[in-house]
């Protein structure tokens, strides 16, 4: 005897927006929901499984038998089952149990389950996400923290690894709510953004392969715990960014994967559903149904927990269907070009849903291509993202910093490069995890010379990124010059900190991060070309670039100068706009930073003199190796 009762939270028109790829809320229908039915206190399960016989609610309430509980299918031909159980409870363990028309029988984690059993155990569990938020001011204000012309600066975190108990074990959720909030503050960076924290099978894909989109890992605590953390980090005035991963999914057997017997969220040619390089699978984002299911997971970040946005992983494997494909191993689009123009239209629509619903937030793309308008809007052909992951800078950076400082007149290029298309897109600097794993070395592993020169190249590196315009990412350790690569499976390497090299370099990053908040400068138009303006990018002789930050207001303008050689330069002169005084207000070579201490410790006049073919100059000290930066007055 079937114990499931009739009963449903879908109405036509959601059926409706389902079907036609627009209900961007599926989590308030689908999924199982505590409710309450005649008086009588249950779960309302629904599941979208089309291709199914038959679905059974199997779990430790019914000993995990099958037919048990059996869902109903509506009859409106859209391929959800639904039923109420009387009598469940919160923190019953559940999964669905899928008989296809073919006879395949499948066990699944339910697709919009909101808490998961602690891998390696794999079952959904009952779960609601109420919460008294106490982040009304930030929610109310954080408009003032997320635009485009405030300062970005993102600390990168794995919360497996940023640190571990005494006993090596992960710390909670709640552990991390005070100890990462504490610390994010104190080093000053604007936002946090968490490697995903969606359920995930395999810890050694960093979180890259979910297979539970609506809940976050329960191997650090409970989703109320981990809205602890995101509300604490707002109490603090800190930003919340997320790690989304729409581009595949796992073939684990109670994942998405061959849902209900079919290609149900996959893309049934192989050619565009499935990922060489990750051995995973890729949705099918031409079926409307699933656009909606992503979508709203999306949106479900951004309203459940209050994200404040949203970088969305491996765009570029998105976007083109030759993506790591040989000849002969994908098919051109309609057009015979190599776009994936249902990925284009979907990220597109997603993008437009984000602002749409939540103007105050910012989508990221990491894409590392040249696909032109990744972060323009979408009514004038773009992709409508708000940022984008410049990988070229990235590249070419680390590229040039690796090289002694004796040769790095002949590569001046390698940094000037990056203004020819610094304002083509929104761009967010990466030094992420990628750069600091598979034999890469850490960031500091990079930099070449005896100990000092390393340590002098490091803090030189960051502050030439805080200084180019852009938004910034730093990844974890990196903030205090961790020596060895990123394990995943242990904490960072803490205990650095007592040496004056780390504890100077993680003194800079303050710094650096109080110049680009505290300076409107160094972000007010920090997307525009109108903020940037060369003095001399061509005394690669000397290794030295020159430059200005322009504010909205010309009295903010601030005078950027680095010295790529350990060469000390007592008298540089530099040609400028305006006359007036120069004032060091920012020097990576401080001894408080474990620098030689040369500085620029009075006013500098500026005279009469014209220079760099400008009226006016002035010269100042270079101190070896370093970032100088003059306020004008």
């Amino acid at each position: 005897m079937n114990q499931v009762q009739q009963h449903s939270l879908l109405t036509d028109f959601d059926i409706d927006l389902f079907k036609a790829g627009k209900h961007f809320r599926l989590y308030e229908k689908l999924g199982a929901h505590l409710i309450e039915v005649d008086g009588v206190k249950g779960v309302y399960f629904a599941v979208w499984a089309p291709s199914a016989r038959s679905v059974s609610v199997v779990g430790d309430f019914n000993y995990w038998i099958q037919g048990e509980h059996q869902l109903n299918v509506r009859w409106d031909s859209s391929g959800i089952w639904e039923g109420f159980i009387p009598g469940i409870d919160k923190g019953t363990t559940y999964k669905y149990k899928i008989q296809s028309q073919n006879g395949i029988i499948t066990e699944k984690a339910d697709p919009f389950a909101l808490y998961c059993e602690h891998p390696p155990h794999t079952a959904s569990i009952v779960w609601d996400l109420d919460y008294k938020w106490k982040d009304a001011k930030w929610m109310e204000t954080r408009k003032n923290h997320n635009g485009l012309d405030k300062p970005h600066s993102v600390y990168e975190v794995h919360l497996g690894s940023w640190r571990r108990n005494a006993e090596g074990k992960f710390l909670t959720y709640l552990e991390f709510a005070d100890q990462l909030v504490d610390y994010v503050k104190e080093t000053g960076f604007t936002h946090v953004e968490f490697m995903p924290i969606m359920e995930f099978p395999y810890d050694p894909s960093w979180g890259y392969q979910l297979v539970g989109y609506f809940a976050p890992t329960s191997r650090f605590g409970k989703p109320q715990d981990f809205m602890v953390l995101v509300d604490k980090l707002h109490q603090a005035g800190i930003g919340v960014i997320l790690d989304w991963v729409p581009s595949h999914f796992p073939d684990d057997a109670h994942g998405l994967g061959f849902f209900d017997g079919s290609n149900l969220y996959e893309h049934p040619d192989r050619r565009k559903g499935y990922h060489p390089d990750w051995k995973s699978l890729v949705f099918n984002y031409g079926r409307n149904e699933v656009r909606s299911f992503l979508i709203s997971n999306a949106i479900f970040w951004l309203h459940q927990y209050h994200a404040d946005g949203l970088r969305v992983d491996a765009v570029a494997s998105m976007l083109y269907l030759d993506y790591s494909r040989k000849d002969g191993e994908w098919e051109p689009n309609i057009y015979g070009g190599r776009e994936n123009l249902d990925t284009i239209s979907f990220l597109k629509d997603f993008n437009e849903a984000v602002y749409q619903n939540f103007p105050d937030v910012q989508t990221i793309a990491e894409e590392s291509t040249s696909f032109s308008m990744v972060s323009r809007p979408t009514s004038i052909g773009g992709l409508g993202f708000g940022m984008k992951w410049m990988m070229g800078w990235m590249h070419d950076t680390l590229q040039y910093f690796q090289k002694e400082s004796v040769y790095r007149k002949y590569h001046q290029n390698d940094l000037t490069f990056s203004m020819t298309y610094a304002f083509t897109e929104n761009f967010m600097l990466p030094l992420s995890h990628d750069e600091v794993v598979y034999g890469k070395h850490s960031i500091q592993g990079r930099m070449p010379g005896d100990e000092w020169q390393s340590f002098a190249n490091l803090r030189l590196l960051y502050g030439y990124m805080f200084t180019h315009p852009g938004a910034k990412l730093l990844f974890m350790g990196s903030e205090f010059g961790q020596t060895s690569e990123w394990n995943f499976e242990s904490s960072l390497d803490w205990h650095l900190l007592q040496y004056g090299y780390h504890s100077g370099i993680k003194k800079c990053i303050t710094d650096l991060n109080a110049l680009y908040k505290n300076y409107p400068a160094m972000h007010e138009k920090q997307f525009t070309a109108d903020g940037f303006e060369w003095i001399n990018y061509s005394d690669s002789q000397n290794s030295v670039l020159a430059y200005i930050r322009k504010g909205i207001k010309e009295k903010d303008n601030l005078v950027v100068i680095c010295n790529m050689t350990p060469v000390v330069h007592g008298t540089y002169r530099i040609g400028l706009p305006t006359k007036g005084k120069l004032t060091e207000i920012f020097n990576s070579d401080k001894v408080e930073y474990n620098g030689s201490g040369v500085s620029n410790s009075k006013a500098i006049k500026i005279e009469n003199e014209s220079w760099n073919g400008r009226e006016f100059s002035a010269e100042v000290v270079l101190a070896p190796l370093s970032v100088t930066v003059f306020k004008i007055s």
